[in-house]
């Protein structure tokens, strides 16, 4: 479709997984990127911010996203990837800019997301969209992370120890490639 520019977010999965081959992991996502970068396409990789404030599971995965933003780095220098957005004292380690499952960003996330890859690209943008949003964010309490737990991470480990995944049995929403 020789499209002029490309999102990616990959790798998330693979280090939430017990075990983590790097190297392998590094090849494939140099694989990805490499074809479009090569034709000239803008690749815009987004980074994996610290989310050790917002999931119990954060401070667990924090080594792995450190070692998946160094292979996105290595993208950037090697690969012709375009600069990653610094996602470190960023609206993106404030809870109300992910979603309730602690997973996937919220509607502020994807449109602070959206800016971050408009000046990836270098269109310029005025406002403060990195900035963490005034007042204070939601606190977690006892029930709050009770509700998490079972109402997202207990299925979630449920899906994994049964080899299921939240994916199985959807159909894309465009399985046909056509221009947007």
């Amino acid at each position: 479709m020789d499209p002029d520019v490309v999102t990616l977010t990959a790798g998330m999965n693979d280090i939430l997984r017990l075990r983590v081959d790097f190297d392998e992991l590094q090849s494939t996502l140099i694989s990805l990127v490499q074809p479009f970068t090569v034709r000239g396409t803008r690749v815009v990789v987004v980074p994996i911010p610290d989310v050790s404030r917002i999931s119990p599971f954060g401070s667990l995965i924090n080594e792995r996203r450190n070692q998946l933003n160094t292979i996105y780095q290595d993208l950037v220098r090697h690969h012709g990837v375009l600069p990653l957005t610094d996602t470190r004292d960023t609206v993106f380690e404030d809870a109300r800019a992910w979603d309730q499952d602690r997973l996937h960003l919220s509607a502020l996330g994807h449109e602070c997301l959206s800016y971050a890859a408009a000046v990836s690209l270098g269109i310029p943008i005025t406002s403060d969209f990195l900035a963490v949003p005034a007042g204070v964010p939601p606190a977690r309490t006892v029930r709050s992370e009770a509700e998490w737990w079972w109402g997202h991470a207990a299925p979630w480990i449920g899906r994994r120890l049964r080899g299921k995944s939240s994916g199985d049995g959807r159909v894309a929403k465009r399985p046909v490639l056509a221009p947007m």
